[in-house]
């Protein structure tokens, strides 16, 4: 369940970490950072409204991509195509921070199509 950080933005816990929407005034985009809390990765997921572009603050983040896997150190980014599956782990002993920038025609958690959980979701 989200609450509010202290500066009134959108928080949540995760099982893999947490996210707090940094802007989603406009209706054409939304604005997280992601923390990927070090041994856990995110569901193996596709949106079908929403493409997102990850930009890595911190750590090193393993990717996958529709089946193809790589790392992304910080200053690099990740394109999210619509419809693309994707995931983001956390190998290493340090938090893995991104930022996530959605692009598209909607932005609800509901927008999430799970293909692989570690979290039974």
């Amino acid at each position: 369940m989200s609450t509010t950080d202290q500066f009134g933005r959108e928080f949540d816990e995760r099982p893999w970490g947490s996210f707090t929407v940094l802007d989603d005034h406009e209706s054409d985009h939304k604005v997280k950072r992601l923390v990927v809390t070090p041994g856990k990765r995110l569901s193996y997921q596709v949106h079908a409204k929403r493409a997102e572009h990850w930009y890595i603050v911190s750590g090193i983040a393993t990717v996958t991509l529709d089946g193809v896997v790589f790392d992304r150190s910080p200053g690099e980014t990740v394109d999210i195509p619509i419809g693309t599956a994707h995931r983001c782990e956390n190998k290493g002993r340090e938090r893995v921070v991104f930022i996530e920038v959605q692009t598209g025609t909607y932005f609800g958690e509901d927008d999430i199509v799970r293909l692989e959980d570690d979290f039974g979701r």
